[in-house]
């Protein structure tokens, strides 16, 4: 109305003061209304207003004013709440990182008092309701944050912690798939979220199923029950506690008995029993000890196995939790080999390695791993799954930064050079574990700027070329890969052994495995642009000629890899540039490959046509050909990258340049 009353067009004007004019009537009608008296329903005052209101412009504009005011003082009296609010919400925010729930919440309460539409105090004190277990009121605050902000992430995934709680399963999983519908971002909350509502519902069902077994008098159930009573018997000897396990790990066989081990307080009998606790932890085990500790590991495997919530209790006992990486890194083998059969059950899925990737502090686990390259047994392989599938985890390889440097790379660099010592089949998986670990940025900038590494996979590949058994070619193969990883970076210390990688590299061209060639002739591609002496060294050994050989044996990865090295080779050496126009008769091998779908090749194609085309000669031999309408097609806009319209441009100019008659 302000707006429409201010406007230029007197219409628009007079619209607004009729409209005010009928707003007053219909006040002045409701006042009245209000005012009737009736008694034994008949209408006493039954005549109705005849004032007619004709509003003067200073009328009107005294209104308006009245309005404004008011709107001024509505925004100083919010902005003066809004203040009193963000102050005991922070009051709040302390008392509740203090532990004072009760405490939160008053303060939370106190900030809705001054300003009843803020979010983020409803969110905040349905925390605290969370943690006094006020699950409802929770979930209430939780639909008045929604009112406040349809879109609040914060509120919905507290109620759906909230649900849970009361075993609200079905209303829990829609609170978090709200979650993934606003921001599909979240899907790892998301899942972590489903996880803990599907774990928690298994455990209730499997608890009420073996409460029945127990009521039934199965007799497996009561054992199980009746063993941790005697396992729970103080100062016995160690040999009692060690066939007391080894009876009950023979007891549990499905889920009830695992059920029932977690009901039974089961997690506790190393809290419990200072005997079994002192022997578990003890750095070095005598022969009893070391019985007992197998034992145990074997009990464990046995609670825990395809049980997501008994993994979760056995990861966060303090002591299971400090002893893992000792128990792995152990020199006792059978305690080793246990210790890497349980962890097996965690990584072999999903859900498993994120309870392990969040429980565990993991910054050692690579490197003592890795030293199990070493073992002749199947302790390397089990180390190796166990590593394959850790790698997964993005949280894994953050923690696997902190020891790269200083305690992985020097072990690393060690089991390359000792190819011939080692489990080959374990160091070829190893060296793939550490290529896929070059997925992350910082992980591979350390390798690649760290010298040992790079001279250990030199003495490595010289070491290897030397034997032709299958096991120190598949190390070879990955490798290769880890070097191709590698060279995504550029730094001094590539530069340096440029021309020592590409001499090794060039030596594999011959080998009868296709996939060392192939992989041979990647690292090629990548490791001469860091070095022109490389280059140089490269083209006199043949480079130009033999990539021409496997251009025309085809295969598009390795001809991708081909043509890359011949454009670094072409870019700045005469050399490389006189032999592929001899190798290559009229360009045939160039012209087929300029016809390629694949882009990149057909790219690299026209560049090291274009730079061929200053030798004497070289444009002439190509006057009975289609290479003008190729290069055309692909300049003219055929092609989608701008680099290979370039590329073709390019070489369509200098082939007009050496040859005028195109």
């Amino acid at each position: 109305l302000l707006q429409s009353f201010n406007s230029s067009d007197p219409a628009v004007k007079e619209q607004a003061i009729a409209e005010i004019e009928e707003r007053l009537r219909e006040e002045e009608r409701s006042k009245e209304e209000e005012s009737k008296t009736t008694v034994n329903r008949t209408v006493i005052n039954t005549q109705a207003s005849g004032r007619e209101f004709s509003l003067s412009a200073g009328a009107v504009y005294g209104f308006l004013a009245m309005l404004e005011k008011d709107a001024k003082e509505r925004a100083e009296r919010r902005k003066r709440n809004e203040q009193l609010a963000n102050a005991l919400k922070e009051k709040g925010n302390d008392a509740f990182r203090k532990g004072d729930y009760v405490g939160a919440m008053e303060r939370y309460t106190e900030g809705l008092e001054k300003l009843k539409d803020k979010q983020e105090l409803y969110t905040n004190r349905a925390q605290a309701y969370l943690k006094m277990q006020e699950y409802e009121k929770a979930i209430g605050d939780c639909e008045w944050a929604l009112k406040c902000n349809i879109k609040c992430i914060k509120a919905y995934f507290l109620m759906g912690k909230a649900h849970l709680a009361l075993k609200h399963y079905s209303e829990s999983r829609q609170c978090y798939e709200k979650i993934l519908q606003i921001d599909p971002q979240k899907e790892g909350l998301f899942k972590d979220c489903m996880n803990e509502v599907n774990m928690e519902e298994a455990r209730m069902k499997d608890e009420e199923c073996a409460m029945r077994d127990v009521q039934s008098g199965k007799l497996t159930a009561l054992s199980v029950k009746e063993l941790l009573q005697r396992l729970g018997r103080p100062e016995q000897n160690i040999p009692y506690y060690t066939g007391g396990i080894q009876l009950l790990t023979g007891v549990v066989r499905d889920r009830t008995e695992q059920t029932l081990f977690r009901t039974n307080n089961g997690f506790s009998i190393l809290k419990d029993n200072e005997t079994l606790r002192r022997g578990f932890c003890a750095e070095r085990k005598d022969a009893a000890e070391v019985d007992l500790c197998v034992a145990l590991l074997l009990l464990w495997q046995a609670v825990c196995a395809g049980n997501e919530e008994n993994q979760r209790l056995l990861l966060t006992h303090p002591d299971v939790n400090a002893q893992l990486p000792r128990l792995l890194s152990s020199k006792v083998l059978e305690i080793q080999k246990e210790s890497l059969a349980l962890i097996s059950l965690y990584t072999e899925n999903e859900k498993g390695r994120r309870l392990l990737v969040r429980h565990q502090d993991l910054t050692r686990w690579l490197q003592i791993l890795m030293a199990l390259v070493g073992s002749s047994d199947a302790r390397a392989s089990s180390a190796m799954n166990i590593l394959t599938d850790l790698v997964q985890e993005e949280r894994f390889k953050a923690q696997c930064r902190v020891l790269l440097s200083t305690g992985v790379l020097p072990l690393f660099a060690q089991l390359l050079i000792s190819v011939k010592q080692v489990n080959q089949a374990a160091l070829a998986r190893c060296i793939g574990i550490m290529g896929s670990l070059c997925a992350d940025p910082v992980i591979r900038a350390q390798m690649a700027a760290c010298r040992e590494c790079w001279q250990a996979c030199l003495k490595f590949m010289d070491e290897c070329s030397d034997v032709s058994a299958p096991k120190y070619q598949e190390c070879l193969v990955a490798a290769l890969g880890l070097m191709m990883n590698l060279l995504l970076e550029s730094n001094v210390i590539i530069q340096e052994f440029a021309m020592d990688i590409s001499g090794q590299c060039m030596c594999l061209l011959g080998e009868k495995d296709g996939r060392i060639v192939t992989r041979a002739i990647g690292v090629l591609s990548r490791v001469l642009p860091a070095s022109s002496s490389a280059v140089d060294e490269a083209v006199k050994g043949g480079v130009v000629k033999k990539m021409i050989r496997f251009l025309k044996a085809g295969g598009e990865i390795t001809s991708n890899y081909a043509l890359k090295t011949l454009s670094v080779c072409t870019r700045s050496n005469q050399q490389a540039q006189e032999d592929l126009v001899k190798s290559d008769k009229k360009f045939r091998v160039l012209l087929k490959l300029l016809e390629s779908e694949n882009e990149m090749i057909v790219g690299n194609a026209a560049f090291c046509l274009g730079q061929c085309l200053a030798v004497p000669g070289a444009a002439t031999s190509l006057m009975d050909s289609n290479v003008v309408m190729l290069l055309l097609k692909h300049a003219g806009g055929d092609a989608t990258k701008t680099s290979v319209q370039e590329n073709a441009a390019i070489a369509l100019g200098k082939l007009c340049i050496a040859e005028p008659r195109y």
